[in-house]
């Protein structure tokens, strides 16, 4: 099976088909090996799903190892909210590659995030028309909140959680989205970690996890 983007994938089978799929979206200056760590705990318990994790489609700007789904460094709140687009519109493909690789639909498909990845998940997961099943977000914020709240088509089941000493992405941004979704009338569920950098706590794989078996299994 082959993908637009250079991609990870765990649990692969050709024996038998998936039942469902995680989509995971590495962090600023990661790549696809970084998020599979989670993916390859997660495995174990969830035996009859492909994870998928896939390297975000630019090399990072401050870390030439590393990719990024848009660049981050001086640039304004328009130009990062445009440069997302172009993301948005790469990951949408990916996708769409999986529902047809795996031949599944949206409402099978669970997108994960760290960082970086957990806003372009959000936002390209709120903007399809055909609604996948939920989205799980570490560390991240909503890119621009007015773009979202004038553009969202879908509403999949989202747990956002992050870390309250956070100095990357500050928690702030997790109670502005909680903030902008409330507004919209749309519940999700949020969980703030104490003494938690900018990182994915043991706490936050095992609720990510429950949030998944109880969507999937």
């Amino acid at each position: 099976m082959s993908y637009s983007l250079n991609t990870t994938v765990i649990n692969e089978t050709n024996k038998q088909r998936a039942d469902n799929a995680i989509i995971l979206c590495h962090g600023y200056g990661g790549d696809g090996k970084d998020i599979s760590i989670l993916a390859n705990y997660w495995k174990n318990y969830l035996p009859k799903t492909v994870f998928l994790c896939p390297d975000a489609p630019e090399r990072c700007a401050v870390s030439p190892s590393g990719f990024q789904w848009f660049d981050l460094m001086d640039q304004t709140k328009d130009e990062i909210l445009t440069k997302s687009l172009v993301a948005e519109f790469k990951l949408n493909k990916f996708i769409d590659e999986v529902k047809s690789n795996l031949n599944l639909p949206a409402e099978k498909i669970i997108l994960c995030g760290f960082s970086q990845g957990c806003m372009i998940s959000l936002q390209t997961g709120l903007k399809r028309e055909d609604k996948i099943n939920s989205i799980i977000g570490y560390s991240g914020k909503v890119i621009d909140t007015k773009h979202i709240e004038n553009n969202i088509k879908s509403k999949p089941d989202i747990i956002l959680m992050h870390g309250d000493k956070d100095e990357v992405v500050p928690v702030s941004f997790l109670l502005e989205a909680k903030e902008l979704f409330n507004k919209m009338n749309y519940k999700i569920q949020t969980k703030i970690f104490k003494n938690c950098e900018h990182r994915i706590p043991q706490e936050g794989s095992s609720l990510g996890l429950e949030f998944i078996q109880n969507r999937m299994y």
